[in-house]
């Protein structure tokens, strides 16, 4: 089988996450600038099969796009050209960036490394394709 992979897309960084070739464990891969996202993916995906990519669609309380929503709209055309045959979906992010804050206070993270905001992407990736993969079974 192949990895399902989760993108936290942002406007300066970008945090992945991908699973075992089984699909069963999300696991964080890493973030990368979001200028770099396209020329990283063409590299993963030649090295490693994805079947789906997961993207974190962001949205306000009140379940109504947020001002990223276009940038995460524009972010999936353009993946969407690049890799036409892997399909895109995507999951509401809502919450996820205090959620990976709170994963990593109680993992025992000091407060200097909770700062690293690369992390905090990273984690946000994690939980969004850990909610795919729930809603998948």
């Amino acid at each position: 089988m192949a990895r399902l992979m989760a993108i936290d897309y942002g406007k300066k960084r970008t945090g992945l996450a991908v699973t075992d070739p089984l699909q069963m464990i999300a696991t964080g891969l890493t973030t990368v600038a979001t200028h770099d996202l396209i020329p990283f993916l063409k590299k993963y995906f030649a090295a490693e099969q994805v079947e789906t990519i997961v993207i974190g669609e962001p949205k306000g309380l009140d379940g109504n796009a947020t001002d990223a929503t276009a940038l995460v709209t524009e972010c999936i055309r353009i993946i969407k050209k690049n890799f036409p045959d892997i399909p895109v979906v995507t999951v509401d992010e809502r919450f996820t960036s205090k959620m990976a804050f709170q994963t990593m206070i109680d993992s025992g993270l000091k407060k200097m490394d909770r700062r690293n905001k690369a992390l905090v992407d990273e984690i946000s990736a994690t939980i969004i394709l850990q909610e795919y993969l729930r809603n998948k079974i």
